[in-house]
């Protein structure tokens, strides 16, 4: 039976699928104009048709987006992605990070992207627009699969985001034709995602992800139109571009894992990490290979191989993390949708692509029958690629023991410490690239003067060793070998292409870019380096007990910190107080106030208050804490909540957490026999008996003849002298013993005369106490990361370095055109 639901507004998600059937059938429109294009470039026709697919693309990409944001943004939680992702507690900036949480949002990221990049081929690449964008619109046709929702021939393509709630969820709700007014709020975006960086970090990650189809459909278009070395012209400002928007986005990353993770560091090995700089490291090699190439003829297989392996692994990626395969290894991978079919899909073509084109050219590839000179930057170069290739091997082949797993049916366990797995094989790996980066800059393209060479190297190589003692020493990294080299290395590079730079100033400045960004990722590997192996933890507990249950299970209890509220604890050189909290929903804020004290003066010389906060999801197992950090020159404090108390948590939700009523607003009562004239204490002071009363009275019960009430008279008098009386009674009615309590409400007493023994002469009193207020408290941990400066330094450096570079090979492109 056909139900009418109220209130949904149907219009919208309508539109929003409309245009997703569009944009694929555009792009595959797009897809097969631009090929018969390229095939038969002498009929115009074909090119025309093929702007005209990329353009109704480039609309329906652009409505689908707003009105998904729409739609996220009015709290139409009839949609299942506005009800999955967002809430109405939500400001706007994490909104916006909701409309990516999801797979179908961050797959319309991905498309948007390539739309923008595909604008600029349009418009620039003249010839090789054809070429090009038949690769870049097949890759459209096969993201829009991926959010089209629809069924074919019984078999589900992609998934929507404009799907219903009531479709995508199967309950009893939905037989209420006004089922939304019972959903009073969405789930809400994940925890972990509500920070700032998490607004800026997708957005710049699939943009990276997004160019680097650009250079692997430039090689391509090279090998199919047989202008095997034109392509790296215009090709290798794509690939500077990739290279550095995709490392932007992984740093951006490390900020964000930084600040709003609780591991306490920038990287963790994590499966979905390591993914995305994989191809980020091999579409380095290919620059750097086809550097090489543009300057000696060599090695032009290498790098049209690495610059199409790229993009290979940035879609292998995109399957690891959205497969569900990753499940139980990241923390952050996507769960399936049931796409893992189009995935594998969407790697096998453009593997295929990439191995038929190879292979039908292979005879045809241009190489270079002279070797290369040992003493030559080329061939250096070609050694840094391959170890850089070889890294990216090792990591990825640990990466995907899940995905061997489950082709192969083994159950081989991946590393039980990541972390240290992954720095045994890739602190070797940094060192080797380190110091071929270093000694390539003393070397000359084709052939040095070996003489040269040797005294400038030496030179470099004496004072970085020197330069390296004096950091080992400072930060107290002598102790480990492997920490010494990484410094030397880095140290080593750093000098050598400073003294690139100072050629730059004698009028050599097109040669500064990759010395700039050299520098840049030698300072990333140093400032990693001293952080990681430096960093300790200055929350030290002494006594290695926290009075939480289970504390044990989830934390270390000797790297963390008990804190009751306004009761300071001194913490190496700083006095530590928790002030209190305040609430901005759903987060609960922590006031943690930092002192450094002069031990001679006692006055303060240092004060400031840092603001981690937390929220309880109990989806997610509890208390999720996300860190606060004051930043100094040469180090950060970073402190973390790892459990509290606070009752702010309960008046989110309108609860309190002290609400108890009757004997359950008690302690246990203490019991006691006593006689009239004693005196007993209570925590705020005694009380005395000092009688009974043999004529009590209970209200509204009658007194039979036979009935017995006797009431013991109390004094409570208080730590401030007050006093109070009460007189709990003992009755005896129709042959039953009964007892009626009295309270003293100021003082939180309760009393019972629960029993006579004349035998003893003594009387039976019971007394229970409220529980003192409970203080708020907190468990912190907090951090101190040395000259952690110099990582995000060298990103910047190294950015700014790319920058650079990719000016230089635009102007080289112009000056080429000129020529010609």
């Amino acid at each position: 039976m056909d139900i009418n639901y109220v209130g949904e507004q149907l219009l919208s998600g309508k539109i929003g699928q409309f245009f997703i059937i569009l944009s694929f059938g555009s792009a595959i429109l797009s897809f097969i104009s631009y090929y018969f294009a390229t095939k038969n470039p002498e009929i115009t026709s074909w090119k025309t048709l093929g702007r005209i697919g990329y353009w109704l693309n480039a609309l329906s990409i652009v409505v689908i987006g707003s009105t998904l944001f729409y739609i996220i943004y009015n709290h139409l939680f009839e949609y299942h992605y506005a009800y999955a992702h967002s809430s109405k507690a939500l400001p706007t900036h994490y909104i916006i990070s909701s409309f990516w949480e999801g797979q179908e949002g961050s797959f319309w990221l991905w498309m948007f992207w390539q739309m923008v990049l595909s604008c600029v081929i349009v418009f620039r690449a003249k010839t090789w627009e054809s070429p090009v964008m038949t690769i870049v619109m097949l890759c459209q046709a096969i993201l829009a699969s991926m959010i089209l929702g629809i069924e074919f021939f019984g078999t589900r393509i992609g998934s929507s985001p404009f799907i219903l709630l009531r479709d995508a969820m199967n309950i009893p709700i939905f037989s209420d034709p006004n089922y939304l007014s019972l959903i009073a709020d969405g789930r809400g975006l994940n925890p972990l995602l509500q920070n700032y960086w998490m607004v800026i970090h997708p957005p710049t990650l699939f943009l990276g992800f997004a160019s680097m189809i650009v250079p692997f459909a430039y090689a391509f278009a090279g090998l199919w139109q047989k202008r095997y070395k034109e392509w790296m012209t215009p090709g290798l400002p794509w690939a500077l571009f990739a290279v550095m928007i995709l490392g932007a986005g992984i740093i951006m990353g490390s900020f964000w894992a930084y600040e709003a993770l609780n591991f306490g560091g920038f990287w963790a090995w994590d499966p979905v990490e390591n993914v995305s700089i994989i191809p980020w490291f091999t579409l380095i090699a290919a620059v750097h290979v086809m550097v090489v190439f543009k300057n000696s003829g060599h090695g032009y297989f290498t790098a049209t191989f690495l610059t199409l392996i790229s993009f290979v692994l940035v879609i292998y990626a995109s399957y690891l993390t959205r497969s569900g395969i990753l499940g139980e290894t990241s923390v952050h991978s996507f769960t399936s949708l049931g796409m893992s079919g189009q995935l594998i899909f969407f790697n096998m073509v453009y593997l295929a692509l990439m191995v038929g084109i190879l292979i039908s050219r292979r005879k045809e590839i241009p190489s270079s029958e002279k070797e290369e000179d040992i003493y030559s930057r080329e061939f250096w170069m070609f050694i840094g690629a391959l170890v850089l290739t070889v890294a990216c091997v090792q990591i990825i082949a640990t990466t995907s023991i899940p995905v061997f797993n489950g082709i192969f049916g083994t159950k081989v366990a991946p590393p039980i410490n990541p972390i240290a797995h992954y720095n045994k094989w890739q602190g070797a790996f940094v060192i080797v690239i380190l110091l071929l980066t270093a000694v390539t800059q003393f070397l000359k393209y084709k052939r040095t003067d070996t003489k040269k060479f040797w005294a400038s190297t030496i030179a470099t190589l004496v004072v970085s060793i020197l330069v390296t003692a004096l950091v080992a020493y400072f930060t107290e990294i002598y102790s480990n070998v492997m920490y010494i080299l990484i410094a030397f290395a880095g140290i080593f590079c750093v000098i050598s292409n400073i003294r690139v730079l100072g050629d730059a100033l004698k009028g050599k400045w097109r040669l500064s870019g990759s010395a700039v960004s050299h520098i840049g990722f030698a300072l990333l590997m140093i400032g990693a380096l001293i952080a990681a192996a430096t960093n300790k933890v200055i929350s030290v507990n002494s006594n290695g007990y926290i009075a939480v249950a289970n504390f044990d299970k989830f934390e270390k209890p000797g790297d963390n910190l008990f804190l009751n509220e306004g009761e300071p604890v001194q913490m190496g050189d700083y006095r530590i107080t928790y002030i209190g909290d305040s609430v901005a929903a759903p987060n609960v804020y922590y006031n943690i106030k930092y002192e450094r004290i002069d031990e001679e003066s006692g006055k303060v010389k240092e004060s400031f208050i840092l603001q981690p906060f937390a929220q309880n999801n109990p989806d997610m197992g509890g208390l999720i804490g996300t860190p606060a950090t004051k930043h100094y020159v040469s180090h950060d404090i970073y402190t973390l909540i790892t459990a509290a108390n606070s009752d702010s948590f309960a008046s989110i939700s309108g609860q309190k957490a002290d609400d108890k009523t009757g004997f359950d607003a008690y302690d246990e009562p203490a019991t006691y026999e006593v006689s009239v004239g004693d005196t007993l204490r209570y925590r705020n002071g005694y009380y005395v008996i000092e009688g009974i009363n043999r004529d009590a009275t209970v209200n509204n019960l009658p007194k039979g003849p036979e009935d017995v009430f006797f009431g013991l008279k109390i004094k409570v008098v208080a730590a401030d002298q007050k006093e109070f009386v009460a007189e709990p009674i003992y009755a005896i009615k129709d042959g039953n013993v009964y007892d009626f309590n009295k309270d003293v409400n100021e003082q939180g007493l309760r009393f019972r005369f629960s029993n006579i023994y004349p035998d003893r002469d003594k009387l039976e009193v019971m007394v229970y106490q409220k529980p003192l207020p409970e203080k708020k408290w907190i468990v912190f941990k907090a951090i101190k990361f040395p000259y952690i400066n110099f990582f995000w330094s060298g990103t910047i450096i190294m950015t700014l370095g790319f920058c650079m570079a990719i000016y230089r090979r635009l102007k080289d492109a112009k000056i080429s055109k000129k020529i010609a």
